[in-house]
């Protein structure tokens, strides 16, 4: 055997004891959940893709009950006919659409009118639910928080009001995504990527006016980042102007995602890896008080706790829950 097919055959070799699990391995699972279900409800797939609808048009294939469908459609042209925006995502009819998932387990609470099962898993998650939450809102976004006039502001996918109509419940849903979604301006190669603190004149979106620097220093943020020499924003953008925006809110951010998925948090041997782990390093003692995480499965736990509904099992069937 050549030296070649013996180091080969190690790194495989070592490859299947990695004490952490692998993104491709989720996908893959999910892939077959939705091409499953799919063709049971015999709904036209792609012909590349048999787990996702044939076009755009058909998104409410991609959702399980009817109600939810109905119910968005409706708040869409509610928001249409007042100016106002509720975007339905570009792969909204793809299986593995973080958005569809949000609609999917979110909805159903939304038009039961039954919050308390996500009431329980964010307590449980250590958040402090406040008394008086009563209007839940799927897409919220206001731009003079952080002055974004022109351009895709910063949105969150699913929130929740208090009686006075400000937003305390700020929850953003992950299901297939490797990151937080990173700086356009970056990733366009108009940004060498470096840090700006101590001179955010170098950074674009500061000079056309947007506060994001301005308001991470507001919250404290500055210090744990002034070392690095690669802005953090450049690739976690989305992060911290999601967290910032809840800040300004006085609110809370929690992460929904899947437990399988090793991106976001990750279980294996030693200190507990993922993204989360990794950002909540930059963030101020005061500020992580405000984070928090809850698994889509630990949801699921609480809403069987609270009744029995026959739209859970087609949801665990959906998103391959329960499969190994």
């Amino acid at each position: 055997m050549s030296s070649e097919t013996s180091k080969e055959s190690n790194s495989r070799r070592l490859a299947r004891t990695w004490p952490y699990p692998r993104h491709n391995d989720f996908v893959r699972l999910l892939r077959e959940a939705a091409t499953v279900w799919f063709k049971d409800h015999r709904y036209v797939t792609n012909d590349q893709m048999s787990y996702c609808l044939d076009k755009w048009e058909n998104w409410r294939h991609n959702i399980i009950i009817p109600e939810v469908a109905r119910y968005i459609a409706e708040t869409k042209k509610e928001c249409n006919g007042q100016s106002k925006p509720f975007p339905l995502h570009k792969y909204v009819h793809h299986g593995l659409s973080s958005q569809a998932m949000c609609f999917n387990l979110l909805g159903p609470l939304v038009v039961q009118g039954d919050l308390s099962p996500l009431k329980i898993a964010c307590e449980s998650a250590g958040v402090n639910w406040p008394a008086d939450i009563a209007d839940p809102q799927f897409e919220y976004e206001k731009r003079d928080v952080f002055k974004e006039d022109a351009g895709q502001p910063t949105s969150i996918d699913f929130v929740m009001k208090d009686r006075t109509g400000t937003p305390r419940i700020f929850i953003e849903c992950k299901l297939v995504e490797q990151e937080f979604g990173g700086c356009s301006v970056f990733a366009a190669g108009d940004c060498d990527g470096r840090n700006p603190v101590g001179d955010y004149s170098g950074c674009y979106l500061h000079y056309i006016g947007r506060r994001y620097w301005e308001l991470l220093e507001k919250h404290g943020f500055i210090p744990s980042m002034k070392t690095e020499r690669q802005c953090v924003l450049a690739i976690h953008y989305q992060f911290f102007r999601e967290l910032i925006f809840s800040l300004e809110h006085d609110g809370v951010f929690i992460l929904l995602s899947d437990e399988r998925s090793p991106v976001f948090h990750c279980k294996g041997n030693g200190t507990p890896r993922g993204i989360m782990p990794f950002l909540t390093q930059f963030v101020p003692d005061a500020a992580r008080l405000r984070i928090a995480s809850i698994s889509i499965q630990s949801l699921l736990e609480s809403i069987k706790v609270v009744g029995s509904y026959a739209w859970v099992s087609e949801f665990e069937k959906k998103y391959g829950l329960g499969t190994s």
